[in-house]
């Protein structure tokens, strides 16, 4: 019996995408875009194909999605669950062992295979007082047409507390890549400055077999606090002598530094917020903690020497810290997309503009119309995408463009008649076939609702 909501049927202009589409720039997890091989989707609204039963309890942590060939795989806090993209059937159900509870997944999905970083979430006893979570202490491998786990392996858990991990594991080049624990940057009493414990450090292992492939030399005094994978390359932010934040890339084949570079040209602080956007082209996200220091997206090149420089406050606009889904990366074409925002008479106009990755300057610019707000864009193949409220005087809630990546010309325009509760932000988008499926997490939400072109 199908877990699914059936779609209402067709009508004249059909059920609305979500408001706040947001596709996560990850390499490999989605497939195809918004537009189909032959062009522009037919017609011009979208109906409700059908949407997965509503989330009646969640965290802010262990949430992630992926498409494998027809089926559309979500996680959470206590189980990964699959179903059919093309009716919404619920295919099956992984259950995280024990009392364990999903910490970190990898952005991407390498083939049919992601990782899940999980721990024991410990509770009060009688008397009220909780023991210390066991931490993100196991990486598992899952096959996502099955359901079936392949391997698991243990990891130090670092600080005991089950909270949300950024980059803590990911998948490239058949590579499953495990960091090990930073806990605050602390070195081990016993052993002379600069020299880390065994189980400090970055990790690879076979994806599908956990075979382990190589320990990364890492630099001394250094220890791994970001990771990400592609097929040519490993890289990592690591944290340095307790001050200083600096990137390295590995050899997929052997684990050997390649090159190692400060983050930045000014020192970047410790608390700063590092996330990476891509692995090649190796792509970061730093936001300091104040206002003061870097918020930027930094990219460099095949040698580590730094390459374009996009503020989050330039001459082309503002890109809102607090909404990420604003920024994608176009790794084949070698451009940062970002929806910025201007002073624009007495509110602020939106625009989508185009940066060269190789030195961070402006390629093109197409301003969205008067009131319309840009909440996610993406490229796919050579257009970009971008998802656009309407503003509160329109009848129409929701918009979407299709522009084109090399130039921004506007390709297409599509508007929506309903309204979409938008109380949790939209994750990501998934294409299949002619499906498109927004992707919530949170508290009361459908986890997927898929939209047909009609």
């Amino acid at each position: 019996m199908a877990d699914a909501v059936p779609g209402r049927r067709r009508r004249k202009w059909g059920a609305a995408l979500a408001g706040a589409l947001v596709v996560l720039g990850v390499a490999g997890t989605i497939v195809g875009g918004i537009l189909s091989d032959a062009g522009l989707l037919p017609g011009d609204s979208m109906e409700l194909a059908w949407q997965a039963p509503v989330d009646r309890s969640a965290a802010a942590y262990g949430n992630g999605d992926w498409l494998v060939g027809d089926t559309v795989v979500r996680s959470r806090y206590d189980a990964v669950t699959a179903f059919d993209a093309g009716s919404g059937q619920r295919r099956w159900e992984y259950v995280v062992p024990g009392r364990d509870e999903v910490c970190a997944v990898s952005k991407a999905a390498d083939g049919s295979v992601a990782l899940l970083a999980h721990g024991e979430r410990r509770r009060a006893d009688a008397q009220g007082e909780v023991e210390q979570d066991g931490g993100c202490a196991t990486v598992t491998a899952l096959d996502l047409t099955s359901g079936q786990e392949l391997w698991h392996t243990r990891r130090a858990p670092g600080t005991g507390e089950l909270v949300a991990e950024l980059d803590l594991v990911a998948t490239g080049g058949g590579l499953a890549v495990v960091r090990d624990i930073d806990d605050g940057w602390r070195y081990e009493s016993s052993e002379p400055r600069g020299v880390l414990r065994g189980d400090q450090a970055l990790r690879a292992f076979d994806l599908r077999t956990g075979i382990p492939r190589w320990k990364a030399a890492v630099a001394e005094g250094c220890v791994p606090h970001r990771v990400a994978a592609a097929a040519r390359q490993v890289v990592a932010v690591l944290v340095c002598e307790r001050t200083e934040l600096r990137l390295a890339a590995f050899d997929p084949a052997d684990g050997k530094e390649r090159w190692i570079v400060p983050l930045d040209r000014r020192s970047v602080g410790l608390e700063a917020d590092v996330t990476f956007l891509s692995a090649d082209p190796p792509v970061v996200r730093v936001v300091a903690a104040e206002t003061s220091g870097l918020r930027a997206y930094l990219a460099f090149g095949p040698d580590g020497r730094p390459q374009g420089r996009v503020e989050f406050d330039g001459g082309a606009g503002k890109i809102d810290v607090y909404e990420p889904a604003r920024v994608t990366v176009d790794g084949e074409g070698g451009r940062l997309l970002a929806v910025t925002s201007t002073r624009c008479r007495q509110w602020q106009c939106d625009q989508v503009v185009a940066f060269d990755l190789s030195d961070g300057r402006e390629l093109w610019r197409t301003p969205l119309n008067s009131r319309d707000k840009g909440l996610a864009l993406r490229s796919v193949g050579d257009r970009v995408t971008v998802l656009v409220d309407r503003g509160f005087k329109q009848s129409r809630k929701e918009g979407l463009y299709v522009l084109d990546a090399a130039t921004g010309d506007r390709e297409d325009r599509r508007s929506y008649s309903e309204d979409v509760d938008r109380d949790k932000p939209i994750a990501d988008l998934i294409v299949h076939d002619d499906l498109v499926i927004a992707v919530q997490s949170g508290e009361g939400v459908r986890p997927f609702a898929a939209y047909r072109p009609w």
